[in-house]
């Protein structure tokens, strides 16, 4: 059975007093804060900029509610990735599920709104700067164990997402295995080899704005686009499969890569779209389905969950692409990686 760590009493301020404020975060690692901490002492987001990624991007931090109280505690980290079209400044990506937990730092970096969690081909787009694993990897995370509590090693370091960032952790825990102890894709973008044309057609019409399929939230501004359109090619080069021209979309598919996983717990969640192939879960059970057989063959362990249709898993998620399935997993999720990282300490 797996247990949540117990809560540790919180010391209240006096009264009368301020309540305190986010820690003070000391720039550095190529990152420079440009704007104002906005949020609470526990739940707050960070301005930044560097010059491995054009424009201003935010940070999301989630701290256990006795960080500020505990200052010989050290906390595990785990980096969620959010999905196109969304940004850390939005409070949904604060889970309740997160949120409640005790036990770790949450942070929740900027990718973009089709970042992709990889260094571009092309640098010289209308988007400017575009390598976001240089700034998640090599700025991001030792920003964050320079300036917080963290137990700065890999067992105590996990890093998951959903939909785009469900691709964007799996590919960070292949290419960097030494940084993460635990990987989990929510609704995962987790096949980009060419027998899954529906998810690389996914990806090309977030850099072409030709369409919304991979969304991670019902904000219209995601239909109507994702930044300057760019090539087809920007990202990965070619996706069409002529003499192997492709080939950097086939070494960057996860599922061809689980090997690189051997060591690491792994989740997988998925729903089944209500079998309806004009949602993007429809295509994304059969990836995620995908990647469980490959994991299978390899005889690597781990936690698979499809809910198909959402019927009893959690009131709000109706098997489709959306947040209450996502709200849900967490839910099912935190516990195992809270006693994942109990059991490592």
């Amino acid at each position: 059975m797996l247990l949540l760590a117990a809560p540790l009493a919180r010391a209240d301020p006096a009264p009368g007093a301020e309540p305190p404020g986010p820690p003070r975060l000391t720039d550095g690692f190529g990152l420079t804060q440009v704007a104002p901490v906005t949020g609470t002492a526990t739940n707050f987001v960070i301005t930044v900029r560097t010059p491995e990624v054009a424009g201003e991007h935010r940070i999301r931090i989630l701290l256990p509610a006795d960080y500020a109280s505990s200052p010989d505690r050290r906390y595990p980290v785990f980096y969620f990735l959010h999905g196109a079209s969304n940004d850390p400044g939005n409070p949904a990506l604060a889970f309740p599920a997160l949120q409640r937990t005790q036990s770790m730092i949450t942070v929740i970096p900027d990718g973009g709104r089709r970042g992709w969690y990889t260094n571009w081909l092309d640098q010289n787009t209308a988007a400017g700067a575009q390598n976001w694993e240089n700034f998640h990897i090599g700025q991001v995370l030792p920003f964050i164990d320079a300036n917080l509590r963290t137990r700065a090693d890999r067992p105590g370091r996990a890093v998951g997402g959903l939909s785009m960032g469900g691709f964007g952790a799996l590919h960070y825990a292949q290419r960097h295995p030494g940084l993460f102890s635990q990987v989990v894709s929510l609704s995962g973008a987790n096949e980009l080899s060419r027998d899954h044309a529906v998810t690389r057609a996914a990806v090309v019409a977030t850099l072409t704005n030709a369409g919304a399929a991979l969304c991670d939230t019902s904000d219209p501004e995601c239909g109507r686009g994702f930044g300057p359109t760019v090539s087809s090619d920007a990202v990965f080069g070619t996706p069409y499969p002529f003499f192997d021209a492709d080939w950097r979309w086939n070494a960057a598919d996860p599922v061809a890569h689980m090997d690189k996983l051997a060591g690491t717990g792994i989740a997988l969640y998925a729903g089944n779209g209500n079998g309806n192939p004009s949602d993007m879960e429809f295509w994304v059970e059969s990836s995620t389905r995908h990647a469980k057989e490959r994991l299978d063959a390899l005889g690597h362990p781990s936690h698979y969950v499809n809910y198909g249709d959402g019927a009893g898993w959690g009131p709000s998620c109706t098997g489709r692409h959306e947040y209450g399935c996502w709200a849900q997993d967490l839910v099912d999720y935190v516990p195992r990686l809270e006693a994942a990282f109990a059991a490592a300490s």
